[in-house]
């Protein structure tokens, strides 16, 4: 029995078995009882019936002659019954067979009574004297009216409804017999359906568990098993992206810690090297401002990747709050191209202005807003040689649609799905004059969400890139206790 337990296959078989064969074995006994007390009432009535019209064929008579002893005979052969005529006194009057009982036998003194008073008697599977095997008796009065001469007595063999029973108790049995091998053709099938899922479930679960995140369950079922399997197979799918986001992320990590210490390296190398040229008066007076400008500009590089990172982290643990009031957009976009103009003249590329007349100022944080463009506008810049960077502004509704485009390089469609994860970077491997921290679109994103904007690329390699960013536009002035309030809208 222990080892039943262990089976879900074999609980589910032994368990529908049991209960089919249980069911059967109730519903065969309670319809071999039902039909049985049938079949035997049934007879009685029919017994009874029988014993009646006897009555009528010889109710005038009072002393049985021969000619009422033919009657009987003729009733024998005709109801297949014994028929036996006894008196008042319970003494065998005349009967249908002499074989098995004589004239003056006495009959049971209690059926006498009965009948005396007018009442019917029946006898199950009675045995009276002189019979010579079971027979099923009824017992009516003998008489006319109110008048009552004795009783009339026909019995029956139960022979005949024992072997129907019998055979109906047979037939029964072999039903059951064919209903188990069914059920057990049915539950082997249902268990086999049932348990054959749940161990492909289960061995998924276990490479699951061992970190195995590629195999998924293919069961057609509509059943709550399918939908087991659909919901671990949608575990396995998130796992497995968790997993692959988690891989990802260490590789930006490394990548980040490598570049990170590249970009510090390089630098304090360098500056280490001049410091220490100078300090052994190795550089002569006329050169000596040139390397204090490479030492000035190495230090501004480390600052702003310093700086980068804080940012980072900032957005990141929520530490950073706007303080939002009305951007001219055109001022800030002149204030940029200013900025830029003269990097972007030596490659060769110009940057232009493009803004719709009547275009509502943005509620936005100064500050951070001008963040969000100078890094986009840098990285155009440093990707377009010999080309053009647009600055485009209109209005869409209740919101500003902004797009920083140049004519650079591109961006490959694999690279456009990481350029705004944490420390990417798409120029990996190019020279110092592109260097950068990879830090730069990751904080554009989180600022513009900040604003509750959104911002997509679109870009094809060779041919330049777009980056557009919606941000809420400003309008509705609220004049409160001498301070303007902008009201976004």
């Amino acid at each position: 029995m222990l080892g039943i337990g262990k089976s879900i296959f074999r609980r589910l078989l032994f368990g529908h078995m049991f209960t089919m064969l249980l069911g059967l074995c109730v519903v065969g006994f309670l319809l071999s009882l039902l039909t049985k007390g049938y079949i035997v009432d049934s007879q009685k009535e029919e017994l009874l019936r029988k014993a009646k019209r006897v009555n009528l064929a010889v109710q005038t008579v009072v002393v049985p002659d021969d000619r009422v002893k033919e009657q009987l005979l003729f009733f024998d052969q005709t109801f297949d019954a014994r028929i036996w005529l006894f008196d008042r006194n319970g003494k065998i009057a005349a009967t249908s067979s002499k074989d098995e009982v004589y004239v003056g036998k006495s009959v049971d003194p209690a059926v006498v009574r009965k009948v005396l008073n007018g009442e019917e008697a029946l006898l199950n599977e009675s045995r009276f004297e002189g019979l010579k095997e079971p027979m099923l008796s009824v017992v009516v009065p003998w008489g006319k009216d109110n008048e009552v001469y004795g009783g009339i007595v026909l019995h029956a063999s139960v022979a005949g409804m024992n072997e129907t029973i019998t055979l109906m108790r047979e037939t029964i049995l072999w039903v059951t017999l064919v209903g188990v091998l069914l059920s057990a053709v049915t539950a082997s099938y249902l268990s086999w359906s049932i348990s054959r899922p749940l161990r492909r479930i289960d061995k998924l679960a276990l490479r699951i568990g061992h970190g195995d995140y590629g195999e998924r369950i293919e069961i057609s079922s509509n059943d709550e098993i399918g939908e087991l399997a659909a919901t671990i197979n949608q575990m396995a799918d998130k796992l497995q992206r968790t997993d692959e986001d988690k891989r990802k992320q260490e590789q930006i990590r490394q990548d980040f810690l490598a570049n990170v210490s590249h970009e510090l390296r390089t630098p304090l190398t360098a500056m280490q090297g001049f410091l220490e040229a100078l300090q052994d008066d190795l550089i002569d007076d006329a050169a000596k401002p040139k390397y204090y400008d490479i030492i000035y500009k190495e230090t501004l590089h480390m600052n702003r990747l310093v700086d980068d990172i804080a940012d980072l982290i900032k957005l990141e643990n929520d530490e950073i709050a706007l303080s939002r009031s009305p951007v001219d957009v055109r001022q800030l976009f002149a204030h940029i191209a200013a900025m830029f103009g003269p990097e972007a003249a030596e490659r060769s590329t110009t940057i232009e202005m493009r803004l719709e007349e009547g275009l509502p100022d943005a509620y936005a944080d100064r500050d951070r807003f001008e963040q969000i463009m100078k890094n986009l506008v840098k990285n155009a810049v440093k990707f377009t040689e010999s080309g053009k960077i647009l600055l485009n502004a209109r209005a869409e509704s209740e919101l500003l649609m902004i797009q920083v485009a140049d004519t650079g390089i591109g961006i490959s469609p694999d690279d456009q799905e990481m350029i705004w994860e944490r420390f990417f970077k798409v120029d990996r491997g190019r020279s110092k004059r592109s260097s950068g921290t990879g830090l730069g679109l990751a904080i554009v994103r989180e600022l513009v969400e900040l604003h509750g904007g959104t911002i997509t690329v679109r870009s094809e390699v060779g041919q330049g890139t777009v980056f557009e960013f919606r941000l809420p536009a400003a309008q509705n002035a609220i004049h409160e206790g001498g301070r303007q309030h902008v009201k976004a809208i």
